[in-house]
């Protein structure tokens, strides 16, 4: 019967995939790098060659050469909205999907939509257009990638506010780098042609200083690729018999050290192109009860995190944390198991160290990998 409901599942989704739009996204390091612009670019070698397209939105920032391409180009009217008094634009998604071209060009993947739209973000819409069969081309930069933010927030001390979750990337049938050196993209700036002149000055001394800037073109060149390997794979390597990988990562309800290991175990798994897990296991101390509401808070927040992300959230309860973890890798048959350093007082780093032997004890005898993630 499992293999019966798995085989009609696969179906399934076979069926989806076929009726689901083309996606493709433009990716880049930063602004200013010329991805609206080459988005435009196509839209006009696209009417050229017969083939219906639209702006469903696009974004210039007053920028000449981006300006004078939307000339030509059937620009669909916005939506406007009225929030705190102020009547703003967004997307007209139930236009877009009344119409149904062939084509739609949608800029400014990671934007959050204004309260009272269709979508809170733009990349819900864009799902939305290619689940009813309308190929959508659209743009993004990479610090908005969901998984990405410890590290960003390691080395840039910046926190993104608009993120993306990785399966909208791993959803793109393309991911077209759009590349400048970093030289080239600070002198776009000084010449006036990111931003406008009195926020330069700003810009260079912010986000645009060359060593942030080459981490953001190494993570971008980085992801691109990563993306092109898993794509060989799905449709020339599949038929290969080769380990299935499936990571699991546990948490606790601190809420930055578990969203931190949950983003960090998402990298991992989507390197591998493989599914994962989080299992927190909850003891009686953190009982309904008995915890608090800021960390039952923390947990929903977390594991809503892990869904977008494209993770499984497991809940068990129970007092003996080693066993239970080692009970839910048979079960799911878990080849990675990625848990926190510890980072507590000394006394609580004897008390935890005796559960990590224990934990290691009682994996001693499964052919399953470890990794200690700080």
């Amino acid at each position: 019967m499992e293999e019966q409901r798995k085989s009609a599942e696969y179906f399934l989704n076979l069926l989806k995939q076929a009726r689901r739009g083309k996606f493709k996204i433009y990716l880049g390091m930063s602004a200013g790098v010329g991805k609206s612009y080459r988005m435009l670019q196509e839209a006009h070698n696209l009417l050229r060659n017969g083939i219906p397209v639209k702006i469903g939105f696009i974004e210039t920032h007053g920028r000449a050469e981006t300006d004078a391409l939307i000339t030509g180009l059937p620009v669909l009217p916005r939506r406007k909205l009225y929030y705190k008094g102020n009547e703003l634009e967004e997307m007209d998604v139930d236009l877009i999907l009344k119409l149904k071209p062939e084509v739609v060009i949608v800029d400014e993947l990671a934007h959050s939509n204004i309260p009272g739209s269709k979508n809170e973000k733009r990349w819900q819409d864009v799902i939305e257009l290619l689940e009813a069969g309308i190929n959508v081309i659209s743009a993004i930069n990479i610090q908005h990638m969901e998984s990405l933010q410890v590290e960003l927030s390691a080395y840039l001390k910046m926190e993104v506010k608009e993120r993306v979750p990785d399966k909208v990337f791993d959803m793109a049938d393309e991911l077209v780098l759009i590349d400048i050196s970093v030289e080239d993209l600070i002198a776009r700036l000084k010449e006036g042609k990111i931003y406008h002149v009195d926020k330069i000055q700003t810009a260079l001394s912010n986000f645009f200083q060359a060593e942030h800037l080459d981490l953001l073109r190494e993570l971008a060149v980085k992801e691109v690729a990563s993306h092109a390997i898993k794509k060989h794979e799905r449709y020339h390597v599949g038929a290969k018999k080769r380990r299935l990988e499936r990571f699991m990562v546990c948490v606790s309800t601190d809420e930055k050290r578990a969203r931190n290991l949950i983003r960090r175990t998402s990298r991992l798994a989507s390197y591998y192109h493989a599914e994962w897990f989080v299992l927190y296991v909850q003891t009686a101390k953190e009982s309904s009860d008995k915890i608090a509401l800021d960390k039952q808070r923390f947990l929903i927040n977390n594991f809503k995190l892990a869904t977008e992300l494209g993770g499984q959230v497991i809940q068990i309860k129970g007092t003996d944390v080693p066993s239970h973890i080692v009970e839910q890798v048979l079960q799911m048959q878990i080849t990675t198991l990625c848990i926190g350093r510890p980072h507590w007082s000394f006394f609580r780093i004897l008390w935890t160290m005796g559960l990590f032997r224990k934990l290691l004890k009682k994996l001693e005898p499964i052919e399953v990998d470890l990794i200690i993630l700080s």
